[in-house]
C-alpha cells in the first residue's frame, strides 16, 4: 500500500524559508516519479516540481530560483526546500507518485492517483 505523509508546514513571513518533508512508503521511490504539488483556497491543484528518474525534473516557471526538490532514495523521503516565499505561495503541499508519467505532463495532477494528507503553507505578515 503507498503511504505518503507530507509534514513541515506552517506560517512563514513573506521572504521566509521552509523545507517540507514527504515520507514515503510501499513502493520503490528510485523508480518512481515524484512530485511536489500544492491547492491555493478556491483554486485547481498544480504541480511545482516533479522528478523523472528518466526524464529530469519539471519545475512551474512561478517557482524557479526559488524552490528545489530532491529525493533520498535510500530513505524514502521527498523533501521540497522553499526560499523567498510569497504570498501566493500559500497552499496545501502535497507529494504524489507515479510509476510512468510522459515527460508532456509529468506534473500534471490528474496523472497521480495517490496522495498523502498534506501540509499547510501560509504564507503572511
Amino acid at each position: 500500500e503507498v503511504q505518503l505523509v507530507e509534514s513541515g508546514g506552517g506560517l512563514v513571513q513573506p521572504g521566509g524559508s521552509l523545507r517540507l518533508s514527504c515520507k514515503t512508503s510501499g513502493f520503490p521511490l528510485y523508480a518512481f516519479v515524484v512530485g511536489w504539488f500544492r491547492q491555493a483556497p478556491g483554486k485547481n491543484r498544480e504541480g511545482v516540481i516533479c522528478m523523472s528518474p528518466r526524464d529530469g525534473t519539471f519545475t512551474q516557471d512561478d517557482v524557479k530560483g526559488r524552490f528545489t526538490a530532491s529525493r533520498a532514495n535510500d530513505n524514502n523521503m521527498v523533501y521540497l526546500q522553499m526560499n523567498s516565499l510569497k504570498p501566493e505561495d500559500t497552499g496545501v503541499y502535497y507529494c504524489a507518485p507515479d510509476p510512468y508519467v510522459p515527460i508532456e505532463k509529468m506534473c500534471g495532477p490528474y496523472e497521480y492517483t495517490n496522495w498523502g494528507q498534506g501540509t499547510q503553507v501560509t504564507v503572511s505578515s
